[in-house]
């Protein structure tokens, strides 16, 4: 794609270019949609995974239960002890299990990068590569996606490209 924009340019076929340039900023965006969604669909995979698991848990807790009900009515000490201890073993198992499930969950729904982490990456490569970019990150307003005063013009071409 570059070399053939880079081409059109040399031959001094603007409107060339610029089709070509559409193209590659609407095949970009496409591939951070492919992106985001995913990362929703591992979230989802991971809820579902979570709640099989929960699920399991559930079921053994059940059955523990119905044994203690059954040792406490023979009121023989011995089974209920051996009961509450697989009932503590559980418990613990139970604990264990919410922990990470609540560790997956909280990691597998944040589905957004935080802001301060996006922009020491983008400081980094433009230290990199010698430009000067901080300061009008800092002027970007909240969800903007470029800098610079093509920004604007460049969202409108990608807006009228959508809808076509």
């Amino acid at each position: 794609m570059y070399l053939s924009h880079h081409q059109a340019l040399q031959q001094k076929n603007v409107e060339c270019a610029r089709i070509y340039a559409e193209n590659a900023i609407r095949k970009k965006n496409e591939g951070l949609n492919w992106l985001r969604m995913a990362s929703r669909v591992d979230a989802v995979a991971s809820k579902v995974q979570t709640a099989v698991t929960m699920k399991g848990v559930t079921k053994s807790m059940g059955q523990v239960t119905k044994a203690l009900d059954k040792a406490l009515g023979s009121m023989d000490l011995q089974k209920v002890s051996l009961v509450m201890d697989k009932f503590e073993t559980q418990v613990q198992n139970l604990d264990v299990h919410t922990s990470v499930m609540e560790d997956s969950m909280s990691s597998a729904t944040t589905l957004t990068t935080p802001q301060d982490q996006v922009d020491d990456l983008i400081h980094q490569i433009a230290e990199e590569s010698g430009l000067e970019v901080m300061d009008q990150l800092s002027q970007l307003p909240a969800g903007a996606t470029s800098v610079g005063p093509e920004s604007s013009r460049s969202q409108d071409r990608e807006d009228l490209l959508s809808r076509r």
